[in-house]
């Protein structure tokens, strides 16, 4: 296919890509928080039994940094715990405090809900197609990023 026509769809494809995500923005932006906040809470719910801060960065492609300024802030206004890891003494498991699940639970499961029931507008075979395509997608996106040099 010819570079001008797959430019076209690279932008009508960002285009939705981003009303996905301003979708998730302008929800966290409800309850004062940022997507990517909203995103580790997101990730902290459905993980019952605790998740690492490893976890966390690798899922959502982020730095190390990004994600221990959102659980030190989650940690200061007393939603989340640490502990050590039974496996691992340098990493700790993150849960949420009693007080931070009732925080979550306000905010997450409707958010999932809403995902659910946009995908569920769609049949069962579109659904596998499009996360098929996206998985290819997303794929070659990284490959195709990881390959570009890094400028001096």
């Amino acid at each position: 296919m010819e570079r001008e026509k797959v430019r076209a769809f690279v932008n009508k494809y960002c285009k939705l890509r981003d009303v996905q995500f301003s979708a998730y923005e302008i929800y966290a932006r409800k309850h004062g928080l940022t997507a990517k906040e909203l995103f580790v809470l997101d990730i902290i719910w459905f993980s019952p039994d605790g998740c690492l801060q490893s976890e966390i960065c690798e899922r959502l492609s982020a730095t190390k940094q990004t994600i221990s300024a959102i659980i030190k802030k989650f940690l200061k206004q007393g939603y989340v715990s640490l502990t050590e890891s039974e496996t691992d003494r340098r990493n700790k498991v993150i849960r949420f405090t009693d007080e931070g699940a009732e925080y979550a639970r306000c905010i997450i499961p409707p958010a999932a809900e809403a995902e659910i029931d946009a995908m569920s507008e769609l049949s069962e075979n579109d659904i596998a197609e499009l996360v098929r395509i996206t998985d290819l997608f997303s794929y070659c996106m990284r490959e195709k990023f990881n390959k570009i040099q890094e400028v001096p």
